[in-house]
């Protein structure tokens, strides 16, 4: 009975120290979220030829509206928009041929191709399409990204930089649904958002993200074209370590794009906020480990429960209100709303989330289960 009340205490200590760092931490995060992108990266270059690669899977909410602002890039040069699925029958066709149709005057093509070259569709996707690429710049967005008019006037002028190999960007979340859909998105904003800006400024975080990988068609062959990343779980992520191994720099971009958060029930969330969960563990096990004060309020509640006493109540809410904080700053620089009555219950399924990822090494894909292995690499799918 003394070890298990020693346990306790030591417990509720823990819980409040983390949350003591977990507020301090989430202060600097939102003065460091109010002053990204103050000085972007300006280029002043000519506009090249694109061929915009976008991968499809499904009957995706809001498609057509997403493939229609990347058919209005107020852009000066060719853009090809390539769309990929494996499935003849796939709904995304249908969208995308009635867009060709309205958009006579877009250069956008589509076709499928069920061929495989490893368990992650996406790249089989790409790579199935690749070779119908007219231009030597691309540009890989995935079917859930929003983008705005000048994205690719933007991405493409960074790219022209000295030492550039590759352009990615930052997202946010855009809730397309009820409550499942907002805490997905809430999750993006802040927590992901937040934790990449500060990863970035900190020099911790070397991220590449699916929502933009914008590179040349010579680096793509630099780095032994998408083969090496078709079993991959984070294959963004390894696309821009092939990069920077190659000697070159990836960018992230002062430009922003949003992600369409579309989870209509309890498991669709829980199951894509633990692949992100577990892709981000697996690329950066301390680091996550490490993670656990970003979510100060979750354990602060934690020890007021364990008895941790009146300084645990009162460390609980100074974690809302800096949590709060957070999602005003984000609001202010990003633009995206913020239901402030969400907060608690995202900052708990959040944690749960956090907890969950510890315990079991599968994700769930696009309708398939995974087993991530050590190296990031997927095994055993089923459906």
């Amino acid at each position: 009975m003394v070890v298990f009340d020693e346990f306790i205490r030591w417990a509720a200590d823990f819980c409040l120290a983390g949350a003591l760092l977990g507020c301090l931490y989430t202060g600097a995060a939102s003065v460091l979220t109010l002053r990204f992108g103050r000085t972007p990266h300006h280029q002043n270059a000519e506009p090249r030829a694109v061929t915009v690669l976008v991968p499809l899977c499904g009957d995706e909410p809001g498609l057509e509206a997403r493939l229609r602002a990347l058919c209005a890039q107020d852009y000066a040069a060719p853009v090809q928009i390539l769309c990929t699925s494996r499935d003849a029958d796939d709904p995304a066709i249908a969208v995308v041929e009635k867009l060709a149709a309205d958009l006579p005057q877009a250069d956008l093509e589509w076709q499928t191709d069920p061929r495989l070259h490893g368990r992650n569709l996406k790249m089989s996707n790409l790579m199935n399409v690749l070779p119908r690429a007219r231009h030597d710049v691309l540009v890989m967005i995935d079917s859930d990204i929003m983008v705005g008019p000048d994205h690719l006037a933007r991405v493409v002028g960074e790219l022209q930089h000295p030492n550039i190999g590759a352009v990615t960007c930052l997202y946010t979340g855009i809730p397309d649904g009820g409550l499942w859909a907002r805490l997905s998105a809430k999750s993006t904003n802040l927590h992901f958002l937040p934790g990449v800006i500060v990863g970035l400024r900190a020099r911790l975080a070397q991220p590449c993200f699916g929502s933009t990988i914008a590179l040349t068609r010579a680096t793509l062959e630099r780095i032994g074209g998408l083969k090496p990343f078709v079993d991959h779980l984070w294959d963004d992520y390894a696309i821009g370590q092939a990069v920077r191994a190659a000697g070159l720099e990836v960018r992230v971009s002062a430009l922003t794009v949003g992600h369409v958060c579309v989870e209509s029930t309890g498991r669709q969330f829980f199951s894509y906020q633990l692949r992100n969960a577990r892709t981000i563990g697996g690329i950066d096990p301390l680091g996550y480990l490490g993670a656990v004060i970003t979510h100060p309020f979750a354990l602060g509640l934690l020890a007021v429960l364990l008895g941790a006493g009146q300084s645990a109540v009162a460390l609980t809410g100074l974690a809302l209100v800096s949590r709060m904080a957070l999602g005003a700053c984000v609001t202010r620089r990003f633009g995206v709303p913020v239901s402030y009555w969400l907060l608690p219950l995202h900052d708990l399924a959040a944690f749960a989330v956090y907890f969950m990822s510890f315990f079991g090494a599968s994700v769930i894909w696009r309708g398939h289960r995974y087993r991530v292995q050590q190296d990031g690499t997927l095994a055993q799918a089923s459906p």
